[in-house]
This record gives structure tokens, sequence and C-alpha cells, in this order.
């Protein structure tokens, strides 16, 4: 659980589309596949469908999927969570995070980018945390897997149709699973 790529100066209510082409079109661009539905499907940026649950908290008491679109969404929310608990780390670590900020600009983005290295050195030379037993056991740890890295966005069809097929493979192959374990 560590940061990877950490673009701070953006305002909260920017779209989130805006911040990611910012954030490819740099030099030293971002290079991470994982999206949420503010995003448009292109290769290694898959969103979930719209208008389907979504969030592990509605999984959870024994709810099973019922369709494509909402497996492909419960799997989408559990790699997601990942960054989630690392915000929520970050935030439980330094309570500057947690309040308003009345720093300059540019002070301020120096203070998010320093608790987010010393959150990574952290996490490198301690091989326990204690302070994530107090994030709790609502999220599970899914390891970041590098791919191919996104240089711009093809706004076409193709990958939102990549992803119905992918969805419903998935979809097949977790259904025909439980059939062998009744």
């Amino acid at each position: 659980m560590q940061f990877v790529y950490v673009l701070s100066g953006w305002e909260g209510s920017v779209a989130n589309g805006r911040v990611l082409r910012d954030a490819i079109t740099r030099r030293h661009g971002l290079k991470v596949p994982h999206v949420d539905a503010g995003y448009t499907n292109c290769k290694g940026f898959l969103a979930p469908f719209r208008g389907q649950k979504y969030h592990l908290n509605k999984w959870r008491q024994g709810y099973q999927p019922r369709t494509t679109e909402e497996f492909f969404n419960m799997k989408h929310s559990s790699a997601r969570n990942v960054i989630e608990r690392c915000f929520r780390l970050l935030k439980i670590r330094w309570a500057i995070l947690r309040i308003p900020s009345f720093y300059p600009i540019k002070k301020h983005n120096r203070i998010i980018l320093t608790c987010c290295l010393l959150h990574n050195f952290i996490r490198q030379e301690m091989s326990f945390d204690p302070m994530e037993g107090d994030l709790g056991d609502d999220f599970h740890i899914n390891p970041f897997v590098e791919e191919d890295s996104i240089t711009a966005i093809d706004l076409t069809n193709a990958w939102t149709n990549w992803r119905i097929g992918l969805a419903y493979e998935m979809f097949s192959e977790w259904q025909t699973s439980r059939k062998f374990e009744n």
C-alpha cells in the first residue's frame, strides 16, 4: 500500500476526467489503471457500470450479484478500496491532512507530497504498521499490478464493448464455480 503517483494542487470539485488528462499528459505522467464511473473506458481504464450496485458495503450480509454488471462492479470496487485505504491511513497518521489548510497553495502541496513520501518510507521500513489496525477489517488488500501505461484517452466504444465482454466472462466463470460448490 504505497503511493506510486501524487498530483497535488487540484481542487476537489474538478471533474475526474480533467485531472486524468492533466496527469497522463505530464512529462512523468500517471501510470496507474484504476478508475471509477467518472472516467471514460479506454485501454487500461475500465469504469464500473453505472446504475448498478457498486460499493462493497452493498455486498455484505450474504448478498450475491445477480447480473454480469453487478459482479463486475463488485470486483472493481474491491480492487479500488486499496486506494481509499491508503488515503484513510494517511489521514490517521497526519492530523494536518484532516483539517482545512490555511497555508499558501505551494506550501500546502508540499505538505501533501511530504506526507505521502513519509508514508511510503514507513511502509518500506516497517514490516508491520500498527496504524493499519486502526483501519479495521472493512478493506481487503489487493496488490497493484503494473500494466502498460496510458498515454492518451480513446473515446471510442471499443473499450466499453470489451468491458461488457469481460464482465460476462467473469460472471459466467463465477456462476459455473458456484454450481460445482453446491
